[in-house]
C-alpha cells in the first residue's frame, strides 16, 4: 500500500503544478487584456483578480473620474459573463436593485403576476457609488453577497455562478454619501482604494480616450473557467502553522485580546472577525498559486492583509477624531504577531 502511494505522489505532484501553471497563464492573460483598456493602478488589477478567483467580493474606493467603473467593465468583457450596473442614488429602492412582481395582461382579459428580476441577477454586478444611497437600500446586497440568492416574497432567485459584486463608492467624507453599515462592509473580501494615476500613465490614458479608435476588450475565458480556476485556489494547502498565524493576527486586531497591542486596545472597537480570517487564507492561496506554489505560506498571508483588514476594523471616535490610520494599526499588528505560536 505504501509502495502504491509512493508512484502516485510525482504525478500529483506534477498536475499540481501544472494546475498552478494554467492558472498564472489565464490570470496574467486577464491582466494583459484589462491592461488594454484600463491603465495603469497594476496592483490594483491584481487585488481585483485575485478575489475573483477567491470567490470574494470587492470594495473600490476613489475619488470620481479615476476609472473605477472602467475598471469593471472591462473585467467583465474580459471574461464573458453578464454584466449589469446599479448606481446608487439616494432614492434608489430595495427592489430596484432585487427585482420586484410585475403584472402581465393574459390573452381573453385579467392580469397574472410575473417575478421581473433585478440587476443582482447577473454574474458581474456594477454597485456604483454604493455610498450614495441610504443603508436600507444598501443591504439589499446582503443575502445578494453571502447567499448567493435573492428572496422576493415567497419566490427565491438562485443568482449565476460564478457571481461577484463590485462596489464602488467616493470617500465617505464627501457631500451626499452614506457610510456602509459594518455588516454589509464585512461581505466584502477586500477594500481597495485607487489612487491617481503616475505621470507616465497620463498620456495613454489621454490617447486611449480622446483619440478616435476605441478599445474593444476581447473574451479570455469563460464563466466556466473562472470556477474551476475557484477550485484550483481552495485545493492548495495551508499548513497549521499558516492557520494558526491567520488566527493570530486576527486576535491582534481585537480589542482585550491578549495579543493586541496598546494602539489597537486605545483606538480600535470592533476587531477582525473569522470571515477576515477565511479572506486572508483564500488570497493568500492565490498568491502562492501566483508564485507557481500548491502551498500558502505566512509571507502570502502578510502580502493580502492590508486590502482584507482595512474595512473591517471599527475605530473609536476619538481615533476617527485624532486621524488614525487604519491602515497603520493593521502593520503594528502584523508586527507584534510571531510566526511561532507563544513567541513574541
Amino acid at each position: 500500500m505504501q509502495m502504491e502511494t509512493r508512484e502516485k505522489l510525482p504525478m500529483e505532484a506534477g498536475e499540481a503544478m501544472a494546475r498552478a501553471e494554467t492558472f498564472r497563464e489565464t490570470f496574467e492573460r486577464l491582466r494583459s487584456e484589462i491592461a488594454r483598456a484600463f491603465v495603469g493602478q497594476d496592483e490594483l488589477v491584481r487585488y481585483v483578480l485575485a478575489t475573483l478567483f477567491a470567490d470574494g467580493h470587492v470594495l473600490i474606493e476613489g475619488a470620481p473620474g479615476l476609472g473605477k467603473t472602467l475598471l469593471v467593465r472591462t473585467l467583465a468583457s474580459a471574461l464573458d459573463v453578464s454584466f449589469s450596473r446599479i448606481q446608487f442614488t439616494p432614492d434608489l429602492m430595495p427592489t430596484d436593485a432585487t427585482g420586484t412582481h410585475v403584472l402581465d395582461p393574459v390573452d381573453g382579459g385579467g392580469h397574472r403576476l410575473r417575478l421581473e428580476p433585478g440587476p443582482l441577477v447577473a454574474n458581474i454586478v456594477l454597485a456604483d457609488e454604493i455610498n450614495r444611497a441610504t443603508p436600507k437600500t444598501q443591504s439589499a446586497l446582503l443575502q445578494a453577497m453571502q447567499e448567493r440568492q435573492v428572496t422576493l416574497g415567497k419566490e427565491t432567485i438562485h443568482l449565476p455562478e460564478p457571481y461577484m459584486v463590485l462596489a464602488t463608492q467616493n470617500p465617505i467624507e464627501q457631500e451626499g454619501t452614506y457610510p456602509l453599515p459594518e455588516a454589509q462592509l464585512d461581505r466584502f473580501m477586500v477594500k481597495l482604494l485607487v489612487g491617481y494615476p503616475t505621470e507616465a500613465d497620463y498620456g495613454r490614458i489621454f490617447a486611449l480616450t480622446t483619440g478616435e479608435t476605441a478599445v474593444r476588450t476581447e473574451a479570455v475565458c469563460d464563466g466556466d473557467a473562472v470556477l474551476s480556476m475557484r477550485r484550483t485556489v481552495r485545493e492548495v494547502a495551508a499548513s497549521e502553522a499558516v492557520t494558526g498565524f491567520v488566527t493570530r493576527v486576527l486576535m491582534a486586531t481585537q480589542p482585550g485580546s491578549p495579543l493586541a497591542g496598546e494602539a489597537v486596545n486605545r483606538n480600535v472597537l470592533v476587531g477582525a472577525s473569522p470571515r477576515a480570517g477565511q479572506a486572508l487564507l483564500l488570497l493568500g492561496k492565490v498568491v502562492a498559486l501566483l508564485d507557481g506554489r500548491y502551498t500558502v505560506a505566512v509571507e502570502d498571508i502578510r502580502a493580502v492583509a492590508l486590502p482584507v483588514l482595512r474595512h473591517r476594523l471599527v475605530l473609536r471616535f476619538e481615533a476617527l477624531t485624532e486621524g488614525v490610520s487604519v491602515d497603520g494599526l493593521i502593520r503594528d499588528a502584523l508586527d507584534r504577531v510571531s510566526e511561532v505560536p507563544g513567541d513574541g
